[in-house]
């Protein structure tokens, strides 16, 4: 018996597929973002707790936090939104390509482990500019996309 969709979202077909330097660019904004919120709140913190600011480790308290920040930044946005401010500034958004609703587990490979594959792999983000449905590798391998959202 074939299921019915209860969901007005467009097929898949007729998504127009967000390229690389627009996803480049919503990064980049997203980026800024993050770095904001960790000088508006993690070094005022971290100054009051006499945390140093500045060590260069991987395990120093403020790569921690600085990790924590942007992940969690990530997913929730991701999670709530389907899409980050950067994102919403350029209006793109991350769909599933089942056209179902994400889920925390997509959510967190994709956000997580997909984006450090990806950013160790530097051609995970390249090959957007070549696939059709302009995926990356964490894309890839959770089968989402971005797209543009008609306003």
């Amino acid at each position: 018996m074939e299921q019915l969709k209860t969901t007005h979202e467009p097929e898949p077909s007729s998504f127009r597929y967000a390229g690389f330097w627009m996803r480049f660019w919503a990064y980049l904004l997203d980026l800024i973002i993050i770095g904001s919120i960790e000088r508006l709140i993690i070094n005022p913190l971290f100054r009051v707790l006499e945390i140093p600011l500045v060590e260069f480790n991987m395990f120093a308290p403020i790569s921690i936090a600085s990790a924590v920040i942007f992940y969690l930044y990530f997913v929730l946005m991701t999670r709530y939104f389907n899409q980050t401010l950067g994102k919403m500034v350029f209006g793109i958004k991350v769909i599933d390509l089942k056209n179902e609703k994400l889920t925390w587990g997509t959510i967190l490979f994709r956000e997580w482990i997909g984006r450090f594959i990806s950013a160790t792999v530097v051609i995970g983000y390249i090959i957007v500019a070549f696939l059709p449905k302009k995926q990356g590798l964490h894309d890839l391998f959770t089968d989402t996309s971005v797209i543009h959202v008609e306003r």
